[in-house]
C-alpha cells in the first residue's frame, strides 16, 4: 500500500521538525512525504528540506498561490504519487505506528480517520477530544459523521472523484470534505490504531480566534448542506447559549477563574453572527 503523506505548512518552523521526525520513525515507512508550504515567511521550508535525506521520496512543494490549508492539501495531493493520501498537520505528532494503523484500517475501508490524543502534547489540558473516542457526531451540528482533517486517509481515486478539499471554505473544510465523500457513496471509518498527538491552542486569545473562524465557516457549511438533508439548527437554542455565555462572564468577573471556556464560547457566538451576515443565513 503506497501511502503518500501530505503535510500542509504555514509558519510552523517551531513544530515541523517534530512532526517530520515522527514520520521518519514509523514502524512502517510512508511511501513518500510531501510538505506543502502555504507561503511561510519563517524558516519552515528550510527546516523541511533538512529531512530530504531522512525521509523516502521527500518533497517540498510551493502552495503559496492561495492561502488556506485546503489549498495546501490539494497542491500536496496533486504532487503525490501514492495510491493513498494521508493528511497530518505540521504542529501535531504522529504516533510511531500511525502508518501501520492506517494500513490496517485501509485494508477494509477507502476513507478513514485517525484517533486523536491530546495528552502527550498538552499535559495540563483537562479536555477529551471527541475523536479520541470515535468519529465526531455532534448533536448541535447534525448531519453525517465527520473527523478532523489532520489524520484523514483516503484512496487517491476517491479524493479526485470529489474534487479534493473545497478551497472556498477556510475552516471546517474537513467537515465539508467528510460529508461530500460520504454523499458520494463512501463510508467514513474510524482507525483507532492510527494515533495522532494533537497540539491544542494554548492561549485564550488563540482559542477565541479559532472558535470565531470555525463558527463563521460553520455557517457556510450549514448553508451548503441544509438543502441536502442536514437538520435545521434551532436559533432558540443559540439564544439560550448567548444567555449562558453572559452568565459565565458575570460569574468569572465576580469570582474569578479560568477564561478558557468563556473565550471559546464567545468566539463561537461571534463567529456565528459574522457567518450569518456573510452568508445571509440566520444561524446564531
Amino acid at each position: 500500500m503506497k501511502i503518500s503523506v501530505v503535510v500542509p505548512c504555514y509558519n510552523a518552523d517551531r513544530t515541523l521538525a517534530r512532526q517530520l521526525q515522527a514520520l521518519a520513525r514509523q514502524t512502517v515507512p510512508p511511501w513518500e512525504v510531501i510538505v506543502a508550504d502555504n507561503g511561510s515567511t519563517d524558516r519552515s521550508a528550510e527546516v523541511a528540506r533538512c529531512f530530504a535525506s531522512t525521509l523516502p521520496r521527500f518533497n517540498v512543494v510551493d502552495a503559496s498561490s492561495r492561502r488556506g490549508a485546503s489549498h495546501a492539501r490539494n497542491v500536496g495531493a496533486n504532487a503525490a504519487t501514492g495510491d493513498v493520501l494521508a493528511f497530518c498537520d505540521a504542529d501535531d505528532e504522529v504516533a510511531p505506528d500511525w502508518i501501520e494503523g492506517l494500513q490496517k484500517a485501509l485494508s477494509e475501508h477507502c476513507f478513514v480517520a485517525s484517533r486523536f490524543d491530546l495528552t502527550k502534547l498538552n499535559p495540563y489540558l483537562q479536555y477529551v477530544h471527541p475523536q479520541a473516542l470515535g468519529l465526531i457526531e455532534d448533536p448541535t451540528f447534525d448531519f453525517l459523521p465527520r473527523a478532523g482533517a489532520c489524520g484523514l486517509a483516503i484512496l487517491r481515486s476517491v479524493h479526485e472523484l470529489v474534487g479534493g478539499f473545497d478551497e472556498r471554505i477556510r475552516y471546517h473544510e474537513d467537515t465539508d470534505y467528510c460529508w461530500k465523500v460520504q454523499l458520494a457513496g463512501m463510508t467514513l471509518a474510524w482507525a483507532p490504531d492510527a494515533v495522532i498527538h494533537v497540539q491544542h491552542r494554548s492561549s485564550d486569545i488563540e482559542k477565541f480566534r479559532q472558535a470565531r473562524l470555525w463558527a463563521a465557516s460553520q455557517v457556510k457549511v450549514y448553508k451548503k448542506y441544509r438543502p441536502l438533508g442536514m437538520r435545521k439548527i434551532s436559533n432558540r437554542a443559540a439564544l439560550e447559549e448567548w444567555f449562558r455565555v453572559a452568565r459565565l462572564f458575570a460569574r468569572l468577573a465576580v469570582h474569578g477563574g479560568t477564561w478558557s471556556d468563556f473565550a471559546w464560547r464567545l468566539g463561537t457566538r461571534i463567529g456565528r453572527l459574522q457567518g450569518s451576515i456573510a452568508c445571509a443565513v440566520l444561524l446564531l
